[in-house]
């Protein structure tokens, strides 16, 4: 049976009220394609549950009555793990309308909200309370807690306070049989037996629905100091990245890659982006070091790395923010070489992890592989590489047949991947598998850890209806 059986979408319609579902094909539109426009499914109705009681009935219903669910958040993700399939047989689960902090405990260190929770606004209940909740990401705006954790997202804090991962203590789960668990504890220490919230962490929704979450929170940094570093080469980028978490007494809380292409762009097609240095460098490094105390000398320690790394010549020239603004300024270029991607045509993009010591040479390899395939490409490497992820994004050739460079995304993913697992990397950081990634899962993921990853998929969803087609192939 499939979600358009017009008695299985009136009992549904009865589960969530009048204000709980979408069913015009207008309305239901946004809820049907992913951010890059890569996948676009069907589905008769997109319900929007107000409460953890109505997504369990939801899902009871749709077990017994073999009907496929999809679990949706902000849609901001960007390997399709949110779309339903083209079939039209799966109902769409967004959780937007559960947004409510339920408790805050600023003592404990721990806020508890639900799925549908806009992550800025977790972030501004956390600042409300004097503390900082420092997941952070470009889509923040609209991306939800329950997707960041279904998706284990990761985002510029990680170095210093871990993925979305490290950032749970507890979860509210609805499960495929409609079952609720609720493990919703803050404790810092638990070990009685399984953890069971990380099996739903990275779960991509299908193995069950992440309703709410208890978080951490830390103190509020009251000093954050912001530089901008011009690098001769990249190889100099890694050497520095170990320079200022020793210097810095392990206060970095970001170190991010940006290549002169993307300063490039970003200037070019994103407003208020400009060069903050008087000259053009290959690479560049956005810092960000950051205490929970007031005038900690944080600015003084700084300006000394600063001296120090431009006189041993690991900095070519560098500028550290004076304002709030200047700091805003220089984080500008980092969102604005993504925002400004889009405008130089099609775009192939890889979301990698290398060892940490190895992102110059993981960049140095995949540059210089796909140049050899296609001398004209611009490869458009940058990211978090304080963690070892790089976003190795390939814009096509000046001029080129968007369509053509595109369809060749599986050929570039199998050159690229191949040196990422060659150095014993991840093709997938922090995008997650989706359907996007389905085939490279199955292709780089040995044979046992496959078993083992569908067995506690049949262990949980035997009848394999929630979130079907995502991460493990049908």
């Amino acid at each position: 049976m499939d979600g358009s059986s017009p008695d299985i979408l009136n009992r549904l319609k009865q589960i969530v009220g009048p204000r709980g579902y979408l069913d015009q094909p207008a309305d239901i539109a946004p809820y049907l394609v992913e951010q890059r426009g890569l996948y676009h499914g069907t589905t008769p109705i997109v319900l929007r549950p107000g409460s953890t009681e109505e997504v369990a009935a939801i899902v009871k219903l749709c077990a017994a009555s073999r009907v496929p669910v999809v679990p949706q958040g902000g849609n901001t993700g960007l390997c399709g793990g949110g779309v339903p399939n083209e079939n039209g047989q799966s109902v769409v689960v967004a959780l937007g309308r559960m947004n409510r902090v339920r408790a805050i405990d600023p003592v404990d260190f721990t806020i508890t909200v639900e799925a549908g929770c806009v992550l800025a606004d977790v972030q501004k209940a956390a600042d409300a309370a004097d503390r900082l909740f420092p997941l952070s990401l470009g889509a923040e705006g609209s991306c939800q807690i329950g997707g960041n954790l279904s998706t284990n997202a990761g985002g510029i804090g990680v170095l210093r306070y871990g993925n979305t991962r490290d950032l749970c203590l507890g979860l509210e789960v609805v499960l495929p049989d409609g079952q609720v668990w609720n493990g919703l504890r803050g404790l810092r220490k638990d070990n009685t037996g399984y953890a069971l919230k990380h099996l739903f962490i990275g779960a991509e929704g299908t193995l069950g629905i992440i309703t709410a979450a208890t978080m951490k929170l830390f103190p509020k940094p009251r000093e954050i100091e912001t530089a901008f570093l011009g690098l001769d080469k990249i190889d100099d980028a890694m050497a520095l990245f170990a320079r200022a978490r020793q210097a810095s007494g392990d206060q970095l809380t970001a170190f991010e890659l940006i290549p002169r292409i993307g300063l490039d762009i970003a200037t070019k097609h994103v407003a208020g982006v400009t060069d903050p240095l008087a000259t053009s460098f290959p690479w560049y490094a956005l810092m960000e070091v950051s205490s929970s105390r007031a005038e900690s000398g944080l600015r003084g320690a700084l300006e000394s790395f600063l001296g120090e790394t431009m006189e041993g010549g690991l900095v070519a020239d560098g500028a550290i923010a004076s304002s709030t603004a200047q700091a805003r300024a220089f984080w500008r270029i980092r969102e604005g070489l993504v925002e400004a991607q889009k405008f130089e045509g099609g775009g192939i993009k890889h979301d990698v992890s290398v060892p940490v010591s190895q992102v110059a040479t993981f960049i140095t390899r995949a540059t210089k592989a796909v140049k050899d395939v296609l001398p004209e490409i611009r490869p458009v490497a940058f990211g978090h590489v304080g963690d070892g992820n790089v976003h190795f994004n390939l814009c096509e050739p000046v001029g080129a047949d968007s369509k053509k460079f595109l369809a060749r995304w599986d050929e570039f993913a199998r050159i690229v991947h191949d040196i990422v697992a060659d150095m014993d990397g991840s093709f997938s950081a922090e995008h997650g598998i989706g359907r996007l990634k389905v085939e490279e899962l199955a292709h780089y993921r040995a044979a046992l850890e496959l078993s083992l990853m569908r067995k506690i998929k049949n262990a949980f969803d035997p009848l394999g209806e929630m979130n079907p087609g995502k991460i493990l192939a049908p």
